[in-house]
C-alpha cells in the first residue's frame, strides 16, 4: 500500500552528530516511535496526518549512534489503536525496548495480554486536539482500570493551557486507580512566559499533589522560541526551554524521563538533529546522580522493574 505524505512533513535527520554528552552506562531513550513503514504496517484511516515512514531499523540504528541501551517506543496517532509496529519493534529489539500503546475499549483481555507479553508496559491518552478526537472520559478510565491491573502507567499527552479542564480527571486516573500517571514533554509549557508564572506553576502543582505523576522533560524542539543554534559547552541548543527542565528535574529527580521523540512527528519549522538533543541532557540534568536518575534508573524502574534490585 501507498501513502503520500502530508504536504510540508518534515523528513527525520539522516545524519546525526554525534553527541558531545557521554550517556550513562544502559540509558534508555524513553520516548521516541516508528512509522510504518506503510507498506507493511499501514496507517491508520483515521488519521490527521501522514508521516515519513520510520523503521524499527532506523531507530535501532539511531539507538547505538547516540548511545543509547534501549528504547521506550510510543505509539503514534497515525496509527490509532493499530499497535502492529510498535509490537514488531519491540519484538525486535531482543528485549531492549518495551512500549506504550493506544487502546480502545473493544480491546480484549487476550489482546492485552498479548500486548503484555511484547513488551508493552503502558497506555497512551491523547488530549491535544489537533491531533486526535477525544476518547470519551468514561472509557478512558475504564481502559485505565483493566491495564492497571496489569501494572501497566497511563500516559497524558497535553497542552498547558488545557491543564485547568483536565485537572480533575486527570486527578481521578492517579488517585482512584493508584497508578504512575506520566505527562508527556512537561505539559507543553509556553516558554515564552515566566518558568515562575502561573501557568507551570499549575503543572509544578499538579506533580506535587499527585506523588505517582511523573513528567519528560523531552522535546526542546516542541517548545522553543529560539531554536537548535547553541555553541557547544557553556550554551545549550533550545536553550529558553532549559529552565522549565531544569526545574522539573531538580524538584522531581525520582519522576523524571527523557526522549528523543524521533522521529519528531508534525514540526513545522526544522528538523533538529538527535545529537544535539542529546547535549541538551546535561543543561537540564547537571549531575552526574541527576543524570543517571532521568536516563538509567527511573526508565529501569517503570520499564524494566523486573531488572532493578
Amino acid at each position: 500500500m501507498t501513502f503520500e505524505k502530508t504536504p510540508g512533513w518534515l523528513d527525520w535527520y539522516t545524519g546525526p552528530s554525534k553527541p558531545r554528552f557521554v550517556l550513562p552506562a544502559g540509558a534508555v531513550d524513553a520516548h521516541c516511535h516508528v512509522f510504518g513503514p506503510g507498506a507493511e504496517f499501514p496507517y491508520a484511516p483515521e488519521r490527521k496526518y501522514t508521516p515519513c515512514d520510520a523503521s524499527k531499523h532506523q531507530l535501532f540504528a539511531l539507538r547505538d549512534h547516540l548511545g543509547f541501551a534501549r528504547n521506550v517506543i510510543v505509539q503514534a496517532t497515525c496509527h490509532g489503536a493499530d499497535n502492529r509496529a510498535l509490537v514488531d519493534a519491540c519484538l525486535a529489539s531482543g528485549g531492549k525496548a518495551r512500549g506504550v500503546a493506544t487502546v480502545r475499549r473493544t480491546v480484549t483481555d487476550d489482546e492485552l495480554q498479548a500486548l503484555h507479553a511484547a513488551g508493552v508496559r503502558g497506555v497512551r491518552f491523547n488530549f491535544v486536539k489537533r491531533l486526535v478526537d477525544f476518547t470519551p472520559k468514561d472509557e478512558l478510565m475504564e481502559i485505565a482500570g483493566r491495564v492497571a491491573q496489569l501494572g501497566w502507567h497511563v500516559v497524558i499527552y497535553f497542552e498547558a493551557v488545557d491543564l485547568p479542564e483536565l485537572w480533575d480527571f486527570f486527578a481521578a486516573v492517579h488517585d482512584d486507580l493508584a497508578t504512575t500517571v506520566v505527562a508527556d514533554h512537561m505539559g507543553r509549557p509556553d516558554v515564552s512566559k515566566p518558568v515562575d508564572g502561573p501557568e507551570f506553576a499549575l503543572f509544578l502543582k499538579f506533580m506535587q499533589q499527585h506523588p505517582n505523576v511523573w513528567s519528560k522533560v523531552s522535546c526542546p524542539e516542541r517548545l522553543s522560541l529560539t531554536g537548535p543554534r547553541a555553541l557547544h559547552g557553556e550554551q545549550a541548543a533550545y536553550r529558553d526551554v532549559v529552565p522549565f527542565a531544569r526545574h522539573v528535574v531538580e524538584s522531581f529527580p525520582d519522576r523524571v524521563l527523557w526522549g528523543t521523540d524521533w522521529p519528531h512527528p508534525n514540526l513545522k519549522d526544522h528538523m533538529p538533529d538527535d545529537g544535539l538533543l542529546v547535549d541538551f541532557i546535561p543543561h537540564v540534568a547537571v549531575t552526574a546522580e541527576l543524570q543517571k536518575k532521568l536516563l538509567v534508573d527511573n526508565p529501569m524502574k517503570l520499564y524494566w522493574p523486573e531488572e532493578v534490585q
